[in-house]
């Protein structure tokens, strides 16, 4: 897969988003690694933007359990929808996640808490492949 592969790949997968839940309110770059070996966990760092132009660092973690093996590393942009305020993203969404990563891939998924909704597009490399539940 080439790079403007991946690059077609997200934005048709932000166009999607945006037909399903319209515009953002906020939105998060950053990047994260993450394994699993039936159990998993997560590191992620970024930035929060929001429309008003604030910012605020950003850092995640989370646990994940499932039929899920191996490792990656991706850049991670996340819509964000509904957010009240910059305090209210330090939270846990769940959801459940399938991944599939060989040498490159590509990923999106909906997590939720209350009203909040945050739409993650991840892209990197790895060896990994799994369907498991976390936040």
């Amino acid at each position: 897969m080439s790079l403007t592969d991946i690059k077609i790949r997200q934005a048709k997968a932000i166009e999607k988003t945006f037909q399903d839940l319209g515009r953002p309110n906020a939105y998060i770059t950053g990047e994260e690694g993450s394994g699993a070996f039936l159990v998993g966990l997560r590191y992620g760092q970024g930035t929060l933007e929001r429309r008003s132009g604030a910012r605020r660092s950003v850092y995640w973690t989370g646990p994940s359990l499932g039929w899920d093996v191996g490792a990656n590393a991706s850049k991670v942009f996340m819509l964000v929808y509904h957010l009240p305020s910059e305090d209210s993203i330090f939270q846990r969404f769940g959801g459940i996640e399938g991944s599939l990563y060989v040498v490159a891939g590509f990923g999106l998924n909906y997590v939720q808490s209350g009203a909040i909704l945050l739409a993650p597009i991840r892209t990197g490399a790895g060896l990994r492949a799994g369907l498991a539940a976390g936040y």
